[in-house]
């Protein structure tokens, strides 16, 4: 694979600069850019080096990373589209999506699972890596390895019509093994597991854990034997704590871990990805009929059921150690609402220092991308600029108005 990078010299200014670790920003920086790296960073740099690009007063971060998104996934229409679709539409349809994330500023996304039996975001991702294609660096997990019943079998929402299995289902230790090793061979980054039930299906609860421990364990066994990472949807504190023992690398969600188990994770170096925005979004309009039109009853329900511990597990979050990651769901809602995590983020007690590495360098340690997430001298020039002061109003995240990925301008207003 090659990835399309440029060749041409670059001489950044910027008023302000962040470098993805530092407790605040510092003033005015120049960088250098050079073959799709960061090659110089300083007050001062030799602006006959190249081209020099003046961002004024606006200020140069990291660029960002997603770690949870769907790209595949039309939140208008959300799984039966997988069944009504060939996969050549669902890949289309993701186009635009890809275009947009980078557009906002995220250079880079993982993918975490698609519902046709094609791996279409492997393809997607090689696509992008190849230069056909416009969008952020991306990683895969191809599908949602579940047991039978549990979240991600979609046969009881689209088998009475279509009259299958749909879903990668598999029940006990040999299953899931089997299961592990065709993800791999198909050419998963990242293996993903229902450790719990979920919110928006249909037939188990956030608070059920759907895996067993042996289960668990072999699932991740399996990948690790391969050089795999492993991560769970788990919402339920129970589902949590076992695919901790069972040794993932992170947790999606974790929206109803104890305070105890947060404390687990920390002590073993598990990342926690706590999509907070379509949580607290759902909680902020319970009593909206208009947010639930068109929507399964039972999924108001469950919040209304979870709510309060919900709203204390992510202030258990805040006051953790825990590693926390930045990832959004985006796919389950709008795309172009990923930015609203920053603030959810916030809103719920952690600290914008800590949203914003969530989003560049815990991020990217969390991938095993180290030459991502920060600014310095041999690093991949993956780069974004703002208007705003996101340590003041974390809601200037939204406003990314210029874009550098693999060292090419991808993005600039200069208006």
């Amino acid at each position: 694979m090659t990835t399309k990078t440029s060749t041409e010299t670059v001489v950044l200014v910027a008023g302000r600069c962040w470098d993805g670790l530092a407790r605040r920003p510092s003033g005015h920086t120049e960088v250098v850019v050079r073959g799709g790296c960061v090659a110089e960073v300083g007050d001062r740099v030799d602006r006959k080096a190249g081209r020099v690009v003046d961002l004024g007063g606006r200020m140069l971060l990291p660029g960002f990373i997603d770690c949870h998104v769907h790209t595949t996934m039309d939140p208008s229409a959300l799984l039966t589209a997988f069944a009504a679709d060939a996969a050549t539409v669902i890949a289309l349809r993701a186009l635009p999506v890809l275009r947009d994330l980078l557009d906002r500023g995220f250079t880079t996304v993982r993918d975490l699972a698609t519902f046709t039996g094609e791996p279409i975001t492997i393809h997607l991702r090689d696509a992008l890596e190849r230069g056909l294609i416009t969008g952020p660096r991306m990683l895969v997990a191809p599908h949602l390895i579940s047991a039978r019943g549990a979240h991600g079998d979609l046969s009881t929402l689209l088998a009475p019509e279509y009259g299958r299995e749909i879903g990668v289902l598999a029940d006990g230790p040999a299953e899931v093994t089997r299961a592990v090793r065709a993800e791999i061979r198909a050419g998963a980054d990242w293996i993903k597991f229902g450790a719990t039930g979920g919110f928006g299906s249909p037939t188990d609860d956030p608070g059920q854990a759907t895996y067993t421990q042996s289960e668990m364990d072999a699932l991740v066994a399996t990948a690790a034997d391969l050089g795999v990472p492993c991560t769970p949807h788990a919402y339920g504190d129970e589902g949590v704590a076992r695919a901790v023992r069972a040794g993932v690398r992170c947790v999606e969600h974790g929206n109803l871990a104890s305070a105890e188990t947060l404390s687990l994770m920390g002590q073993r170096g598990v990342f926690l990805v706590p999509t907070q925005f379509m949580v607290l979004d759902a909680l902020d309009h319970l009593d909206d009929e208009s947010y639930w039109q068109g929507k399964d009853p039972a999924e108001r329900a469950k919040f209304h059921r979870y709510a309060d511990q919900l709203r204390d597990s992510a202030r258990h979050v805040a006051a953790s150690d825990v590693r926390v990651a930045f990832g959004t769901d985006a796919g389950m809602f709008p795309h172009r609402l990923n930015g609203k995590e920053f603030t959810a983020m916030v809103e719920s007690g952690i600290s914008p220092l800590r949203a914003l590495r969530a989003a560049t360098s815990t991020a990217a340690d969390l991938l095993h991308l180290p030459g991502l997430g920060r600014i310095r001298p041999g690093v991949t020039a993956d780069l974004i600029a703002l208007p705003g002061d996101p340590f003041d109003d974390i809601a200037s995240t939204d406003s990314v108005d210029f874009v550098m990925h693999h060292g090419t301008i991808h993005r600039w207003i200069t208006s």
